[in-house]
C-alpha cells in the first residue's frame, strides 16, 4: 500500500486543481492592473480555492464509491476510497479538516471584503456539496458542468477581484467566462471517460444523457468559447489589449481536441482530461501576464 502522503496526494486529484488555482491568478491581475492587489488577500484567496477543491474531490471520491460509482472497470485514476487505500471515515476526517482551514482563510476575506464573501463561502460549500452527496445529488441527474461553470468560473474569478476592492468589474466576467468554460471542459473530459460505467451506477451525468458524440462536440464548443471571450473583451474595452497573449497558447488545444474527436474510451481520454488542465493553465499564466503589461 502506498504511504498515506501519496494516499491523500491521489484523493486531492492534482491534475484538476488548476480549476481553481487559475481563477485565482486572473482576478489577482485584474486587481493589480486597476492598482488594488495586496499580497495577502492573493496568498489567502489562493490557499482558500485550493482548499475548498480538495475538500470536493474527497467528498466525491467517498461518495462515488458509496454509490458504486467508482469500480474496477472504471478507465480513470484510482480512487482512494473505492480501491481500500483510505476508509471512508478517514476520507470525511480529511474533508473536515481542509474545510476547517478553508473557513479559516474564509473568515479573513471576509475582514477585508465584508459579508459578501461569507455568503459566497456557504453557498459554494452547499453547491460543492450536494454535486455528489445529499438528498439529489445534481451531479448524477447532468448539473455538474453548469455547477462547475458557475462555481469554478464565475464565482472564483469574480470573487477573487472583489476581495481586492469590493468591486466586480466588467472585465472579471469576461475571463470569468472564460475559466468557467475550461473547467466545464475538464469535467466533460472526465464524464466521457467514465460514461459507460456511471450508466451502469445510475450515475446520469451530462455526458450519459447527451451520448459520447455530442459530449464530444460540446467539449469543442467549451475550448473555443474559452479562447474566443479575450477577444470579444478586448474589443469592448474591459480588458487590455495586451490579454491577447492568451491566445498563443491556443496550439496547446489541438491535442486534446484532436484526441476528443476521434479517440475510445480509455487512457487517451484520461490524457484529454490532463492536457486540458494545462491549457488552462498556460491561458490563466498568459492572461494574467497580458493583463498586468497592460
Amino acid at each position: 500500500m502506498p504511504d498515506q502522503p501519496n494516499r491523500w496526494v491521489l484523493a486531492a486529484r492534482p491534475a484538476t486543481l488548476w480549476a481553481s488555482i487559475s481563477p485565482v491568478l486572473i482576478g489577482s491581475a485584474l486587481a493589480a492592473n486597476h492598482g488594488v492587489f495586496r499580497w495577502d488577500a492573493f496568498v489567502v484567496i489562493m490557499a482558500a480555492a485550493i482548499a475548498i477543491q480538495v475538500a470536493v474531490n474527497f467528498a466525491n471520491d467517498v461518495a462515488d464509491a458509496a454509490k458504486g460509482a467508482d469500480t474496477a472497470e472504471r478507465l480513470g485514476p484510482k480512487r482512494a476510497v473505492a480501491s481500500g487505500l483510505i476508509s471512508p471515515a478517514a476520507m470525511w476526517r480529511g474533508i473536515a479538516a481542509t474545510l476547517a482551514f478553508a473557513v479559516l482563510c474564509g473568515l479573513y476575506l471576509a475582514w477585508l471584503a465584508g459579508w459578501v464573501i461569507i455568503a459566497i463561502g456557504v453557498v459554494s460549500l452547499l453547491a460543492a456539496f450536494g454535486y455528489t452527496n445529499g438528498p439529489y445529488p445534481y451531479g448524477y441527474r447532468g448539473f455538474g458542468e453548469l455547477f462547475v461553470f458557475v462555481f469554478f468560473g464565475l464565482v472564483a474569478t469574480v470573487g477573487t477581484r472583489y476581495v481586492f476592492d469590493r468591486s466586480a468589474p466588467v472585465g472579471a466576467w469576461v475571463l470569468a467566462i472564460s475559466m468557467g468554460m475550461f473547467a466545464s471542459a475538464i469535467l466533460v473530459a472526465n464524464n466521457v471517460r467514465d460514461a459507460e460505467t456511471d450508466a451502469h451506477a445510475g450515475k446520469r451525468t451530462l455526458a450519459v444523457l447527451l451520448g459520447s458524440s455530442v459530449s464530444r462536440r460540446l467539449y469543442a464548443a467549451m475550448i473555443a468559447a474559452a479562447f474566443a471571450m479575450v477577444p470579444i473583451g478586448v474589443i469592448g474595452g474591459w480588458i487590455p489589449a495586451p490579454t491577447l497573449l492568451a491566445l498563443g497558447v491556443a496550439p496547446l488545444a489541438i491535442r486534446p481536441l484532436g484526441l476528443m474527436a476521434s479517440a475510445p474510451p480509455g487512457p487517451q481520454l484520461v490524457a484529454v482530461l490532463i492536457r486540458t488542465g494545462q491549457v488552462q493553465a498556460a491561458f490563466a499564466l498568459t492572461a494574467s501576464v497580458g493583463v498586468l503589461i497592460g
